[in-house]
């Protein structure tokens, strides 16, 4: 016979609260708070019940300048969500052009995730977008 899986245990709502505040923090882009939450330990690919990372929540917004800073600390542009959607598909569809060529010189493939950034442009028909993505000045 063999010993039943241990219970997991609950996960400390303080825990919770800290992790809602920083995705919180990652969508206002407010990036000197997030950032010292990074520096402090909190990871950089921090994910929640959606798949969704800090990066891909920031770009989703437009927030360049968090994009920025998550690329910097580590932040994985390649992760997508539990939809397939990336940081880069979530940027062009949001038309926030200085987030996408900061995803672009990480070096975030456009097309990756489902659908791609590239797809997500032609769809909704976004010509400065596919230019960004074509390599074109935009």
């Amino acid at each position: 016979m063999t010993d039943p899986e241990p219970s997991p245990q609950p996960i400390d709502p303080g825990v919770i609260a800290l992790a809602a505040k920083v995705f919180d923090l990652a969508r206002e882009g407010d990036t000197d708070q997030l950032v010292a939450y990074l520096d402090a330990g909190v990871p950089a690919n921090l994910t929640n019940d959606k798949g969704d990372t800090l990066l891909i929540l920031s770009a989703y917004q437009g927030r360049a300048s968090t994009v920025a800073a998550l690329l910097e600390r580590g932040a994985d542009h390649t992760r997508a969500n539990d939809r397939g959607q990336t940081a880069l598909a979530a940027a062009v569809f949001k038309q926030s052009a200085e987030t996408v060529r900061s995803l672009l010189a990480a070096g975030a493939d456009p097309d990756d995730g489902q659908p791609s950034a590239r797809a997500t442009a032609q769809f909704f028909d976004l010509p400065e977008m596919t230019a960004l993505l074509e390599g074109r000045t935009a």
